[in-house]
């Protein structure tokens, strides 16, 4: 009798199915059965144990498995990312901290004139490499100025070392003017000394604030404004120009940040500004961030970079860099 094809098939089936169930066993068939079961469970459970599924097939040929990538050990500046972070990439270190890094700034101070710097000559002047501003009880200044006429920026990096002699104040005016009328009150011994006051040697906007003495180093000063302080040392600041400011949080003690400071010495001084936020660092460590979302602030407005002195003292600024960005 001649099968066909379907009924071969469902013959065949029904031959295993016989010798499955005969009471005689067929040790050889059940031997190929069970070996097949235990490559099949052997596979999976190397498949999930190295995370890579293996093919379960039974009684036929297993397919090579997938080989798991190879992720090297990350080189210097590299951090191997904890399990489930950067998808198998290394996560990377910024470089590391270097004052000295002058790639791309231009130099503000030639370090043997005044060349394009614009103070009064009774108190500034050029010594040991650095410009000096000093005010003495025979000479005494008040708010006095030297500002830097060649360059105007409003988004930039600043670096420069400051060192201030006595217990007076000083600070480095940024995006700032001169020529405004000044608000304060200038001291008569000010005026016999000088005489009326120069608008052209007074400036108004921002200032880092550096009074190694008092608590004032550091922080965010808008110079010749009704804003005055807008961030103390320690401080993250937002505001709104003269309408509002409120803490959002702080940095570290203000008083702690003291320690930071050289009194006598030099200090490595940064300030970025880019846009309406501003950050102070000092000496490697940042001391205020103020945020200025107001676009018609004094603040947010491209000016000259300046010195200032204050109250009798000296001070001393060497090493002047900046990076203009707009």
């Amino acid at each position: 009798m001649t099968l066909t094809r379907n009924e071969y098939r469902l013959s065949v089936k029904a031959q295993g199915l016989a010798k499955a169930c005969s009471p005689v066993v067929n040790w050889r068939y059940a031997s190929r059965m069970m070996s097949a079961l235990k490559f099949g469970i052997l596979g999976l459970g190397l498949g999930f144990g190295l995370g890579v599924a293996t093919p379960f097939v039974s009684g036929a040929a297993q397919q090579p498995a997938t080989t798991p990538t190879t992720q090297t050990a990350p080189t210097q500046g590299q951090t191997s990312p904890p399990a489930g972070r950067g998808r198998g990439m290394a996560f990377t270190e910024p470089s590391p901290m270097d004052f000295h890094d002058h790639e791309g700034y231009v130099s503000l101070f030639d370090g043997v004139s005044l060349k394009g710097w614009d103070g009064n000559p009774k108190f500034w002047r050029v010594e040991d490499g650095a410009i000096v501003g000093e005010s003495t009880p025979a000479n005494p200044s008040g708010n006095s100025y030297i500002a830097y006429r060649n360059l105007e920026a409003k988004d930039f990096t600043l670096k420069f070392e400051i060192k201030i002699e006595g217990t007076g104040g000083s600070g480095i005016q940024y995006r700032s003017k001169t020529g405004l009328p000044w608000l304060a009150n200038i001291p008569a011994n000010v005026t016999a000394n000088v005489g009326p006051v120069n608008l052209n040697w007074m400036m108004t906007g921002p200032q880092a604030d550096f009074w190694p003495s008092r608590v004032y180093t550091g922080q965010f000063y808008s110079e010749n404004t009704p804003m005055r302080i807008l961030a103390w040392r320690g401080q993250v600041v937002e505001g709104f120009g003269a309408k509002s400011k409120r803490l959002m949080g702080n940095i570290a003690d203000r008083e702690a940040l003291g320690n930071v400071v050289r009194q006598n010495d030099w200090n490595q001084y940064t300030v970025i500004a880019r846009g309406g936020t501003f950050l102070h660092i000092l000496n490697g460590q940042l001391m205020a961030v103020m945020i200025d979302d107001d676009p018609e602030s004094s603040n947010n407005q491209a000016g000259q970079f300046g010195i200032e002195i204050e109250a009798t003292t000296k001070v001393s600024v060497r090493n002047m860099w900046v990076k203009k960005l707009s």
